[in-house]
């Protein structure tokens, strides 16, 4: 209860911390089914929190996905709530890349690698990233 009241976790991150605390698994299976059971673990609200806190930070899809997938989320889940959430990628990679590098445009190839570089580090596709560059400034 006391690692849920600080913020939201997913299931296999409760089981991670409170095996490392000592507890026995078979008791940490009956908490986390009970918490589940109790509306207090919920996955998907989890992952919908998770999304939005990284996308306030100007991260993009692909790497969201990735760090959920690696906090035990599926693919399934992560497709679907992204997909209703309806976020406007482009817009956040434009948002993203004015602020790093500002309203000029890159002056050669090589600054314009350097920048997508940066934008595909922070998670956004091949594609999100190429409007960017085409678009006027």
């Amino acid at each position: 209860m006391d690692l849920l009241a600080r913020r939201e976790h997913s299931e296999q991150e409760l089981q991670r911390k409170l095996l490392a605390r000592g507890f026995a698994p078979e008791t940490v299976g009956e908490v986390l089914s009970g918490l589940k059971t109790a509306g207090m673990q919920d996955d998907a609200r989890y992952t919908e929190a998770y999304i939005r806190n990284r996308v306030a930070k100007g991260f993009g899809p692909v790497r969201i996905s990735r760090e959920l997938y690696e906090r035990g989320i599926t693919e399934e889940l992560v497709a679907r709530v992204l997909a209703a959430m309806q976020m406007d990628w482009e817009e956040l990679v434009q948002a993203v890349r004015l602020k790093k590098f500002g309203r000029q445009a890159p002056a050669d190839i090589k600054e314009q690698a350097r920048q997508s570089r940066f934008l595909q580090y922070r998670g956004f596709t091949y594609q999100q990233i190429q409007r960017v560059f085409t678009k006027s400034y």
